[in-house]
């Protein structure tokens, strides 16, 4: 851990500036409802220069609180710049409760100094920042950190070697393996890293560039996703090439040297700071926050987690309220000792399903886990099989790509979504459960355990988990893809982890097990030839087929009744 330098000369007086903060934040401040009243009138010190790791400024705006005495510090550093909406987000909302808000642009992004280079300055940035933080006369060593995606990322790198005045931190929809963000199972996210890259090249120059860059993206999106070579086909919806881009989707193997130091997750290993974490059963980094809580509880760690309804985007706007009252809750206990707003549990989900939240004492609960077998007539059974005798065969071309449909995705198209048509494919196999006589709970990680052959050994296979109502409707709960590799005719035994819920199915309601051979654009399409997605010119389609005993995994509890 970091030592401070031991100063012990008295802090200089310190005038606040008269400077209102920007009009843009003030208006938008003004139409939110449900969040806490205001406690101070705020200020607002902007264009602040920060000296980086290496000298470069950090260009940083300070919010304040206009009442006397000693407040503590939250630091907010970003890529997407720091207008709307993070000035009222972090700097207004958390200013008018009591914090010095430093809101901060990465090197290389909204007039900071230096090049922005995915992952690799953050740690030593934040450090350097913190260094500035002790010689301003407004600090009085309480230090907490907070905010979203990326903004979770740098607060992890922050935490690799945590400087002692570090109290709290809120980490929403948060970051801390780029490798997992751009990649699955080797497999390119091909739609979340084309939208990560517009929002790191063109949200901090403002919210039109950003907008015409996101519409343009939309526009062009079936292109770039069926561009062969795929590589550098994402050029003309930003409208620059971007090698950071390119250098992450043209890297699938988490082994290869060039993700080395990427993932700071060995921070949460070892961490002693009180972390609250928040994301979404639809967030695109829902494994991820997952797997946080799950190292910060094994650590000892002092934690707490929130999953909401949300996908990445919605949570920071449908449920910004109760996103930021949890996040100003815990900053409240552990930076002003404060703790009127804690829940009494670690744990709040909500129950997708019931529309309910469920306060837990641990994340996952450890329930039984179940197995459901496909059979030959695309049924769902508690029934073992008996052999290992073909179940079901379905084919994958990849000149015209099984679409994708809602999901954790960063688009404004992510979520729970009504599957009938792409159930209507003849590429896409379910199998369905009778109806239920009783609610049913799914609660923690689901997976599928598959025993496939294909034709050409180069396949990928989409599970997904589905709840049909009465009327037929099929919605989405959760998924996941894993790419398969067959010699022969014997067929593969493979494991893909459909990531973790908590959904009731409904009495009368019936389990779905949806299966293809991929989610375009949302994933890369395979080829069906070996060669790596980017640089692959020509496409084969392939026939999988599904063996027995392959099975459906679900974490089966009883339904019991939401307790908030």
């Amino acid at each position: 851990m970091t030592s401070a330098p031991h100063d012990t000369a008295p802090r200089q007086v310190w005038t606040p500036p008269a400077r209102k903060p920007p009009l843009s934040a003030r208006m938008l401040r003004a139409t939110w409802r449900r969040l806490p009243a205001a406690q101070h009138a705020i200020g607002w010190e902007p264009g602040l220069e920060v000296p980086a790791a290496d000298g470069s400024p950090l260009i940083t705006d300070h919010y304040f609180p206009r009442t006397p005495g000693d407040f503590p510090t939250l630091l907010v550093r970003s890529p997407y710049g720091r207008g709307v909406p993070w000035s009222p987000m972090y700097g207004v909302l958390f200013a008018e409760q009591g914090f010095h808000v430093v809101l901060q642009s990465c090197r290389g992004t909204g007039g900071s100094g230096g090049r922005f280079d995915l992952w690799r300055n953050e740690a030593a940035d934040g450090r350097a920042t913190v260094a500035w933080l002790r010689e301003q006369p407004w600090f009085d060593g309480r230090l907490g950190t907070v905010g979203p995606s990326y903004l979770g990322y740098v607060q992890w790198a922050l935490a690799l070697d945590p400087p002692p005045e570090l109290k709290a931190m809120a980490v929403q929809v948060g970051l801390h393996d780029p490798y997992a963000l751009f990649h699955a199972d080797g497999v390119p996210r091909l739609e979340n890293a084309l939208l990560v890259g517009i929002g790191m090249t063109y949200q901090h120059q403002g919210v039109a560039a950003f907008a015409r860059a996101t519409l343009r993206l939309q526009r062009g999106l079936r292109g770039i996703a069926t561009a062969r070579p795929l590589r550098g086909g994402y050029v003309a919806a930003l409208a620059q090439e971007v090698p950071w881009l390119d250098e992450v989707l043209t890297h699938p193997d988490a082994d290869d040297p060039y993700w080395r130091g990427a993932s700071t997750a060995e921070a949460a290993d070892r961490l002693t700071v009180p972390t609250a974490l928040v994301t979404g059963w639809h967030d695109a980094l829902v494994d991820q926050t997952l797997e946080q809580y799950g190292r910060l509880r094994r650590a000892g760690c002092e934690s707490a987690l929130l999953v909401g309804p949300w996908t990445h985007t919605s949570a920071l706007q449908q449920g910004w309220p109760e996103v930021f009252t949890e996040s100003l809750a815990w900053l409240r206990a552990h930076l002003c000792d404060d703790p009127s707003g804690l829940r009494a549990t670690p744990v709040r989900v909500h129950m997708g399903g019931e529309d309910a939240w469920r306060d837990l004492d641990a994340w996952p609960q450890s329930p039984a886990t179940t197995c459901w077998f496909p059979t030959a007539d695309r049924h769902l059974t508690r029934q073992p099989p008996t052999d290992s005798a073909p179940v079901a065969g379905f084919s994958y071309d990849p000149a015209d790509p099984t679409p994708s449909l809602g999901g954790p995705l960063l688009s404004r198209t992510a979520g729970p979504r009504d599957n009938a048509t792409l159930e209507s494919r003849e590429d896409v196999v379910t199998f369905t459960g009778p109806p239920l006589a009783e609610p049913l709970d799914i609660v923690g990680p689901v997976s599928a355990r598959l025993s496939v052959a294909t034709d050409t050994g180069y396949a990928d296979v989409f599970a997904r988990l589905c709840d049909v109502d009465a009327q037929g409707r099929s919605t989405n709960v959760c998924d996941g893809l894993a790419r398969v590799r067959t010699a022969g005719e014997e067929p593969a035994e493979i494991t893909v982890a459909m990531s973790s819920t908590a959904h009731r199915f409904a009495a009368g309601h019936r389990i779905r097990w949806q299966l293809s051979g991929g989610a375009h654009p949302r994933f890369a399409r395979n080829p069906g030839t070996g060669e790596p997605a980017l640089e692959a010119t020509d496409l084969a389609p392939v026939r999988i087929t599904l063996h027995a005993p392959s099975a459906l995994l679900l974490p089966e509890s009883p339904a019991t009744t939401g307790s908030s």
